[in-house]
C-alpha cells in the first residue's frame, strides 16, 4: 500500500510538473528607447581571427576566475528578472576584468533594478538587457548590492511575501540602511551617500544581425575575448533538463524566451566542435554548475542573435563613510534631499581596450582590420 501511495504521488508530481507553464522573459519595456550607446571602436573592428584562441575561459585565466559571484533569479520565489541577471552579471564580472581580479567582488543591485526599472528594463514578468543598461545611464548609477539585497520582487508580482512589501522606486527602496528592531526604537531610512557603479557604453553586437555568420560569431568572440562576458537571448525551453555535455540539437527552436551570459568559448579536443560557456541564473545545482556548453557557430537556441555588451564608466573603492543607523555620512547630518555637501567619492574609472588599439595606430603598428 505504502508503495502504491508513494508511486501515486510520484505521478501527481510528474504530471504537476508537465503542466508548468512558462513565460516568456523577454520583453521590451515601452521606455526603452535607446538600444545602444557606442563611442568607443568595437573589438571585431581591430581583432582578427588569429588574435583570437579556440579555447578561452573568463572562469580560469591561466588557473584564476574573473567572474563575480553565481546567483539564483527563482528564489526565495519565482520571479521572471533572467534579463537583469544577465546584464547585471556580465556588468560585475567586467568590473572585476577591469581591477585585474584584485580586492573583494563588486556585486551590484539587482533589486534596485527591479524597483526603478518598470518602464525601461523590466519586472518579474520580463524585460530586456540593454533596458537595464539605459536604465543605469539615465539614473546615473547602479548601487552595491548591500544598499538593496534581492527579493525576486517588483512592484506588481503576487508571488510570496511581494505583496506584503513595499517595492516602488524611491530612494529608501534604492539605498536603505535599517538601525534596530522597530519595538525598541529602530527606523530604516534611506542613504544619500553610497557607492555605485555606472555605465559607459553599451549595445548589441552588430546590432543584432550580421550577414555572415561567421563574422557574427568572430564579432562575439572579440567582444568576449577583448572585454568580459556578454549578455545574450536563448531559448530556455532545451535548458531545463540540460544536465552537461555540448547541446547540440538542429531541431531546437531559436525563437528565445530566456536571456543568460557567455563568459567564455572553447573547442572539443575530440569532435572539433565550437562551443559557447554560458552562465546561468538558475543556481549552481544546475547544469555544469550553473555553467551550460552551447554548440556555437550555428546560432543554437538563437544564442548568436541579440547578444549585448556594456563597458563600466566608473565604481566606487572608497566610499563616504556613514554611521551604523544612517544618520551621518561623511560626517555630516543627512537631512534625506536637502542640499548634500558630502559628494565625492573615491572611484576607479574603467579604461576601454580600444585606447590600446588606437595608440598603436597611430604609431602606425595596427593589425589587418577584419572585412
Amino acid at each position: 500500500m505504502k508503495i502504491a501511495i508513494l508511486s501515486l504521488a510520484s505521478i501527481i508530481a510528474t504530471t504537476a510538473q508537465a503542466e508548468v507553464e512558462y513565460m516568456n522573459e523577454i520583453k521590451i519595456m515601452d521606455g526603452h528607447h535607446k538600444r545602444s550607446h557606442v563611442l568607443s571602436p568595437l573589438p571585431h573592428s581591430y581583432l582578427v581571427e588569429s588574435d583570437i584562441p579556440d579555447n578561452f575561459n573568463w572562469d580560469n585565466v591561466d588557473g584564476k576566475s574573473f567572474l563575480t559571484k553565481q546567483l539564483n533569479q527563482h528564489i526565495p520565489h519565482y520571479c521572471g528578472s533572467c534579463w537583469a541577471f544577465g546584464a547585471i552579471s556580465s556588468l560585475m564580472d567586467r568590473i572585476k576584468i577591469a581591477r585585474n581580479g584584485e580586492g573583494y567582488d563588486i556585486n551590484l543591485s539587482i533589486q534596485f533594478v527591479l524597483n526603478c526599472g518598470a518602464e525601461t528594463a523590466g519586472s518579474c514578468h520580463g524585460g530586456y538587457h540593454t533596458g537595464v543598461y539605459q536604465l543605469i545611464q539615465e539614473v546615473g548609477f547602479i548601487p552595491f548590492e548591500t544598499c538593496q539585497p534581492y527579493l525576486a520582487c517588483s512592484e506588481e508580482s503576487q508571488e510570496g511575501f511581494c505583496p506584503q512589501i513595499d517595492t516602488t522606486c524611491s530612494a529608501v527602496n534604492t539605498c536603505r540602511t535599517c538601525s534596530g528592531f522597530s519595538d525598541s526604537g529602530g527606523e530604516c531610512v534611506e542613504l544619500d551617500y553610497f557607492p555605485n557603479a555606472t555605465v559607459a557604453e553599451y549595445g548589441e553586437v552588430g546590432n543584432g544581425f550580421f550577414e555572415n555568420r561567421a563574422h557574427h560569431v568572430h564579432a562575439i568572440k572579440a567582444e568576449i575575448y577583448s572585454r568580459g562576458p556578454v549578455a545574450t537571448t536563448i531559448n530556455a525551453d532545451p535548458l531545463r533538463d540540460y544536465s552537461g555535455g555540448i547541446l547540440d540539437d538542429d531541431e531546437a527552436s531559436t525563437d528565445t524566451n530566456h536571456i543568460v551570459s557567455i563568459v567564455g568559448f572553447g573547442k572539443d579536443a575530440d569532435t572539433d566542435q565550437e562551443y559557447w560557456i554560458m552562465r546561468n541564473s538558475w543556481g549552481e545545482y544546475w547544469g555544469e554548475m550553473g555553467f551550460a556548453r552551447i554548440a556555437a557557430g550555428k546560432n543554437m537556441l538563437g544564442i548568436e542573435d541579440h547578444v549585448a555588451w556594456a563597458t563600466p564608466g566608473t565604481f566606487t573603492t572608497e566610499n563616504v563613510a556613514c554611521s551604523e543607523d544612517g544618520r551621518l555620512c561623511g560626517g555630516e547630518i543627512q537631512d534625506h534631499g536637502g542640499i548634500k555637501t558630502v559628494r565625492k567619492f573615491v572611484g576607479q574609472t574603467y579604461v576601454d581596450p580600444s585606447v590600446e588599439f588606437m595608440a598603436r595606430k597611430a604609431k602606425g603598428g595596427l593589425r589587418t582590420q577584419i572585412e
